[in-house]
C-alpha cells in the first residue's frame, strides 16, 4: 500500500512538473539564436485556414502583432482590437492575431474552433493565423525573431502572457511593444499607430491597399 502511495506521489510529481515546464513556470528557454531573417516581412506563414502567407504582402502597412487565446482574462480584449482594426483599416493598418497555447493552456482548441470563437463571439475579420508557439524550445522562428535582442534589439525578451502587442512602421520594422494588460484603446499605443499610418509607404510598395 505503502508502495501504491509513493507511486502515485511521484507520478503526480512528474505530471505537475511537465505541466510546469510546457507552461513556462520553470525554465524552459526560448531559443538563444536569431532565425535567418532579417526582416518579419521574410517569413511565411499559415493562416488559420491553413495556408500559405508571405509576409510581404503587408509591406507598406502599419501592423499590430499579437498572441491571442481564448480562455484567457484577457480574451475580451478581442473586442477592442476589432474596433481598432475597423477604425483604420482603411489607412493602412492590420492586424495579425497569433493563437498561442503558452499560458496555462488557454488555448487548447483546434484552428477551427478558434476561427468560430472568434467570429461568433467577437466578429473578428483582421487576418488570424494557425496556432504557434511564442516562447520555450518550441518557440516558433517568428517568434524568436520578435523577441531576440539581434534580431528585434531594443523590443526583445520573452512574451509574458497573451496579448502582448507589437506594432511595425510601413516597412516592417518593429517601432513599438505593449504588454498584455494594455488595452487596443490605451491613448500611446493608438498614438504610436496613428503616427506610424502618417509616413509614406515605401517606393516599391507592390501590394493592394
Amino acid at each position: 500500500m505503502l508502495k501504491i502511495g509513493l507511486v502515485a506521489i511521484i507520478l503526480f510529481s512528474v505530471g505537475v512538473v511537465g505541466a510546469a515546464y510546457k507552461y513556462g513556470f520553470i525554465l524552459n528557454p526560448s531559443p538563444v539564436d536569431p532565425p535567418k531573417e532579417k526582416s518579419i516581412l521574410e517569413f511565411t506563414m499559415k493562416d488559420i485556414d491553413g495556408n500559405d502567407v508571405k509576409m510581404d504582402k503587408y509591406k507598406g502597412k502599419v501592423l499590430l502583432i499579437v498572441n491571442t487565446a481564448s480562455k484567457c482574462g484577457l480574451t475580451p480584449q478581442y473586442e477592442g482590437l476589432q474596433a481598432l482594426y475597423d477604425k483604420y483599416k482603411d489607412k493602412d493598418f492590420v492586424i495579425l492575431g497569433f493563437p498561442a497555447n503558452n499560458f496555462m493552456g488557454q488555448e487548447p482548441g483546434t484552428e477551427k474552433e478558434i476561427k468560430e470563437f472568434c467570429t461568433l463571439n467577437y466578429k473578428v475579420t483582421f487576418p488570424m493565423f494557425a496556432k504557434v508557439s511564442v516562447k520555450g524550445t518550441d518557440q516558433h522562428p517568428f517568434y524568436t525573431f520578435l523577441t531576440n535582442k539581434e534580431s528585434n534589439p531594443g523590443f526583445e525578451g520573452d512574451i509574458s502572457w497573451n496579448f502582448e502587442k507589437f506594432i511595425t512602421d510601413k516597412d516592417g520594422k518593429i517601432i513599438s511593444r505593449f504588454s498584455p494588460k494594455t488595452k487596443p484603446d490605451d491613448a500611446k499605443l493608438v498614438e504610436v499607430i496613428e503616427n506610424a499610418l502618417k509616413t509614406e509607404k515605401p517606393k516599391d510598395e507592390k501590394t493592394e491597399k
